[in-house]
């Protein structure tokens, strides 16, 4: 069943992405008055078919479920002889350059339109996120050092507002990639002050981040956390280590081993260490200290010995929901999708100088597993994938690869420049080029995603 859903995400979102792609091709080329021969979803041989409007462009779905195409009339491609002549005048290479330009760059830029729809309707939604809380932070930490040291709310980074967790590792991100400082305005616990927190500014070095570090998740290498709520005992499984050892619903674990613990992460990392180990927590019941010892019972968790007390513990971290109206969400999705787009650019030219790991180039296992992971997860986190994937596939349709449309777009930029297209035996080199290009490119991409299905 979960191969399944994995599938039919996978599909969904390979639909959605070359259908609105292609749609960008077929709508600018009606508009700039070229005639469309076929409109397809999917490559090769065509397995279903019909034919719609004036012009009997035929609508087909083809065998090869990866990627799509329009076709147009062409000189290059088709025997003009029969052509009539009204026809011939929305013969695709007749156009003008500036049509071609925008028959072309209309399918990724319809990529990056549907980002920002998909953005501005989950902004408009409102998505719950965890709140920019810190978690205690460890003593031998840039965090630490910078002046932070946990409940900390993170208001901005370097002037930008943030809003939620991700919009921090967002920002943090940038600055590490720019080799910048970052500039965090906070609000931390003060219980002598009438409102209990007090502002602070603190500046965290982000250029200690070598590029590998910006490929996992480097927010615990700065010393940064997400915080968690106190180690508060939930329900106890009746005879279970913690009933029988006298613990109760709602008491608060403050110290183990006379140890603080900082919240309920710690409490349950530390328990799952201390396998068949007594240990001496440190409780409050009803706003009385006291000490009871429990031992941890032995079970087997993905090969390895853990610990367990069997009781549940609170780890949902503070969360927030923020909504916008319809411009503002639309404008935030538009700076989303622009940000997504630079990072990704940035990132593609540090793997061409060798600063960043070709190991971070995916193919489609991986994005069908993501997809699959995001669908289960809910619908917001589908949505916010199908966002990101379609930003990526414009991206790399952008890029100066002959084949790709982006190649497309250098050759007419130019003609713009020599008044001239360039020559058949050019076109004809650089598009085997190009061929080459993308085929060890997806070579790449797929030993990847092998050596992470095994790994």
């Amino acid at each position: 069943m979960t191969l399944l859903q994995t599938l039919v995400a996978f599909v969904v979102v390979l639909g959605i992405l070359v259908v609105v792609h292609e749609l960008g091709h077929y709508w600018v080329a009606k508009w700039c008055g070229v005639k469309v021969l076929r409109f397809s979803v999917g490559m090769g041989k065509i397995v279903w078919s019909r034919k719609f409007g004036p012009d009997q462009t035929e609508w087909a779905l083809s065998a090869l479920p990866l990627g799509g195409y329009v076709k147009m009339l062409d000189a290059r491609e088709q025997d003009m002889s029969l052509v009539s002549a009204a026809d011939r005048k929305r013969e695709y290479t007749v156009q003008s350059v500036w049509k071609r330009i925008a028959i072309v760059a209309a399918g990724p830029l319809s990529n990056f339109l549907l980002a920002i729809l998909l953005f501005g309707a989950l902004y408009m939604y409102g998505i719950p996120e965890p709140a920019p809380r810190l978690r205690a932070v460890p003593q031998q930490s840039a965090a630490y050092d910078a002046g932070l040291r946990g409940g900390e709310l993170v208001k901005s980074v370097n002037g930008e507002p943030i809003h939620i967790w991700s919009d921090l590792r967002w920002t943090l991100l940038r600055a590490a990639v720019d080799k910048a400082p970052a500039r965090l305005e906070v609000e931390r616990p003060d219980p002598a002050g009438a409102n209990g927190v007090v502002a602070a500014s603190v500046t965290l070095p982000t250029n200690m981040l070598d590029a590998s570090e910006l490929e996992t998740d480097f927010m615990p290498r700065l010393g940064l956390d997400l915080a968690r709520p106190p180690a508060v005992l939930g329900k106890l499984v009746v005879d279970g280590p913690a009933a029988r050892a006298g613990l109760r619903t709602g008491d608060t674990v403050k110290a183990i081993n006379g140890q603080p613990v900082a919240d309920g992460g710690v409490f349950v990392e530390t328990v799952q260490k201390s396998a068949g180990q007594a240990l001496m927590l440190s409780i409050l019941r009803d706003g009385r200290p006291m000490e009871i010892s429990v031992v941890p019972q032995v079970v087997e968790s993905g090969g390895k010995r853990i610990g367990r007390i069997q009781a549940e513990v609170a780890m949902a971290p503070e969360m927030v929901n923020v909504r916008s109206g319809p411009l503002q969400a639309i404008a935030r999705g538009a700076q989303k999708t622009w940000d997504t787009s630079v990072m990704t650019i940035r990132m593609l030219g540090r793997m061409i100088v060798g600063e960043v790991s070709l190991k971070n180039i995916t193919g489609p296992i991986t994005i069908a597993d993501y997809a699959g992971q995001t669908a289960r997860i809910g619908m917001v986190s589908y949505i916010s994938f199908i966002a990101f994937i379609s930003i990526s596939l414009g991206v790399m349709n952008l890029l100066p690869i002959p084949v790709l449309d982006g190649g497309l777009l250098l050759y007419y930029s130019l003609e713009v420049l020599t008044g001239r297209p360039v020559s058949e035996r050019f076109g004809e080199l650089a598009q085997r080029a190009g061929i080459g290009i993308l085929m060890t490119l997806m070579m790449v991409a797929v030993f990847n995603d092998i050596v992470r299905l095994i790994s």
